[in-house]
């Protein structure tokens, strides 16, 4: 029950002033703690969201950490729209290993005449790669080469087959780690230095041309030569993947997959 407290020197209608002021005072009070309870539930709404999000990155990243890398993951490397393993050197070393030790006799053998110019292979298992598979290595090629960091916008790949690549050189002549002679026909093709980078459904990243990209990867983004530094380019797109996959690549990994030099996004 109510109890009111009434002030007898007062007129009735004056009792009823002081209370219907009384009213209006707790009115407001109340109108603004319910806007408060309104905002703070929204900020509890939100802060759930934001936990959960951080939540699933926390465990898409340990997922895509305690994955166990491929063989070839040391090397440059793709996957091509037609489903084929493709490898390039990272240096003079890599270079040598790759076609000393994983070159097989029906693997089909790229480079450039540019010095400089990493040696890819596309390991065919017996199978005949196609078209596409031949162009997109070419650009991978030519994307891991000099004319990258130079700006080229094109340039011109040769592929051969691995009984034309020798360590042997010609009398007077010396070849330095990673250099090999080359003999017989060269096939070439001019390639787009141009490539992108994308995220794979293990969190692996690997650079190919925009058709072996659609093919295999959740998410991607165009990289052409640049002023932005590799590790800037890197955390944008480690970010992009978070936001369209919910997968958080290795920052290592994505520096390993871009191209030599500085780049930008497209």
């Amino acid at each position: 029950m109510t109890s009111l407290s009434l002030d007898l020197n007062k007129s009735i209608e004056k009792n009823a002033s002081v209370y219907y002021d009384k009213a209006k005072k707790f009115k407001k009070k109340l109108a603004g703690a319910e806007e408060a309870l309104k905002k703070t539930k929204s900020k509890l709404t939100k802060l759930e969201k934001q936990k959960k999000f951080a939540d699933n990155t926390f465990q898409q990243q340990k997922e895509v950490k305690s994955r166990e890398k491929k063989w070839y993951e040391k090397f440059r490397w793709f996957i091509s729209s037609e489903g084929f393993l493709v490898i390039g050197g990272r240096d003079a070393t890599t270079n040598d290993i790759i076609i000393k030790k994983h070159t097989e006799p029906d693997d089909v053998v790229f480079h450039t005449e540019m010095p400089g110019s990493p040696f890819c292979v596309i390991k065919t298992e017996g199978k005949k790669p196609g078209k596409a598979t031949l162009e997109e290595t070419a650009q991978f090629c030519a994307v891991n080469s000099r004319a990258f960091r130079r700006g080229l916008l094109t340039a011109e790949v040769y592929h051969i087959n691995p009984e034309q690549v020798s360590k042997e050189a010609q009398s007077g002549e010396y070849l330095s780690k990673g250099s090999f002679m080359i003999y017989g026909k060269k096939n070439y093709i001019t390639a787009e230095v141009k490539t992108f980078i994308g995220i794979l459904e293990d969190g692996s990243v690997m650079s190919a041309s925009e058709s072996a990209m659609k093919k295999h990867c959740k998410a991607y983004l165009g990289i052409v030569a640049g002023n932005s530094k590799k590790s800037e380019v890197a955390k944008k797109l480690q970010k992009f993947f978070i936001e369209k996959t919910k997968l958080k690549a290795v920052l290592d990994e994505i520096m390993q997959a871009l191209p030599p030099g500085d780049c930008r996004v497209v």
